[in-house]
């Protein structure tokens, strides 16, 4: 691969980042930080409906029945890849998973939240982690959960342009429909895994399979907007 090759890889992919992040930081600030309480086989699951949406209009040349898009869906297993690296990450002390105080960083807050929007933590609630104050935005800095982000896809990105250096960027040759096989299976063997309770004999382990989704469907949104791929191919 050429330098101004692998330059116009770097761009496109991070350009594909840029609009994954604006989406999940917006939608951050209207839902909180819900995510949070899912553990790893939910987020799973998520990605698993998701490619099984994108290869059923796949299979039926993109005729569908609600707005969302193939590209819609690529988006949300990105960002849920990001949300269960997040995880993984901090299970191994990477990254904090733990509410941020102002205290502790001096990144500006979101649009203040009117109270309305708070009345759900009322007197005798308890203070656990389903509804205690810290999964809702006004409680937790944006630009904190922004670095988070950033810091799992730095490492996701390295591995794709590694791995991109060693195999020439095969992957522009390939059907979009391959793709999504490859997102597909990566997607089921990280079910096996869980249901092994992530151990493994010679299998790289969790993150590595969430690393190459999120990287599959990049590559994905890069075919279809700048090379025109049609998600029928």
């Amino acid at each position: 691969m050429n330098p101004e090759q692998e330059s116009q890889t770097s761009a496109q992919y991070d350009e594909v980042i840029k609009i994954c992040k604006d989406i999940f930081l917006k939608k951050t600030e209207d839902y909180g930080e819900s995510w949070r309480v899912l553990r790893l086989p939910s987020i799973t699951d998520q990605i698993y409906v998701k490619v099984r949406r994108i290869r059923r209009l796949e299979e039926l040349k993109g005729i569908h029945k609600i707005p969302e898009d193939v590209d819609t869906e690529y988006i949300g297993i990105i960002n849920y890849c990001v949300m269960a690296l997040i995880k993984l990450a901090s299970s191994q002390g990477y990254i904090t998973d733990n509410p941020v105080t102002e205290t502790q960083n001096q990144c500006a807050k979101p649009s203040p939240r009117s109270d309305s929007e708070h009345r759900c933590r009322t007197s005798g609630e308890s203070e656990d982690v389903y509804d205690d104050g810290s999964w809702f935005v006004g409680e937790r800095l944006i630009c904190e959960l922004s670095k988070q982000y950033d810091a799992v896809i730095a490492k996701t990105k390295d591995l794709m342009e590694r791995k991109n250096y060693d195999y020439g960027e095969a992957w522009r040759g390939m059907r979009l429909s391959s793709i999504t096989d490859q997102i597909l299976v990566k997607t089921l063997r990280i079910k096996q895994i869980e249901e092994h309770e992530g151990q493994v004999l010679v299998s790289e382990g969790l993150e590595a399979e969430y690393n190459d989704i999120l990287n599959w469907c990049v590559f994905a949104l890069i075919r279809l907007d700048k090379e025109g791929v049609s998600d029928e191919s």
